[in-house]
């Protein structure tokens, strides 16, 4: 499996992040792993020139302050060299049908998964996009 550089995690909940975190470490899959817990801190991310740009962000829906479909309606307006290269999966525990119907309306969402996120669909992930 190819090793990436950066993984950015967008997701409020601390047992899942600690979850995907140990995943993330298993798989082996990258050289950096960034999390934030809400939409806002993830645009911080995103215009802090300093940070990696990460090549694949797992985003979640329901989180305070600035949802999942909130961050991309403003991830949307970023500068296209920030975006090119980066790979979204929408990480959810959503059974709705509409959320899934509106992931697959948005050019920028590449995949759409249901949480947790583990080492073989790390792979399968990976293996499919890079």
């Amino acid at each position: 499996m190819k090793k990436i550089s950066c993984i950015l995690l967008i997701d409020d909940d601390e047992p899942t992040n600690f979850i995907h975190q140990m995943a993330i470490e298993e798989a082996d899959c990258c050289n950096t792993l960034n999390m934030v817990t809400n939409g806002l801190e993830a645009l911080d991310y995103f215009n802090n020139t300093e940070n990696t740009t990460p090549e694949v962000v797992f985003l979640d829906i329901n989180m305070p302050r600035m949802n999942g479909w909130q961050f991309l309606d403003e991830y949307k307006k970023l500068d296209q060299e920030k975006k090119a290269r980066i790979v979204i999966v929408m990480l959810t525990t959503s059974l709705n049908p509409a959320d899934l119907k509106r992931a697959k309306e948005i050019e920028e969402i590449s995949d759409f998964r249901n949480k947790p996120l583990t080492v073989d669909m790390l792979e399968e992930i990976l293996e499919h996009h890079f």
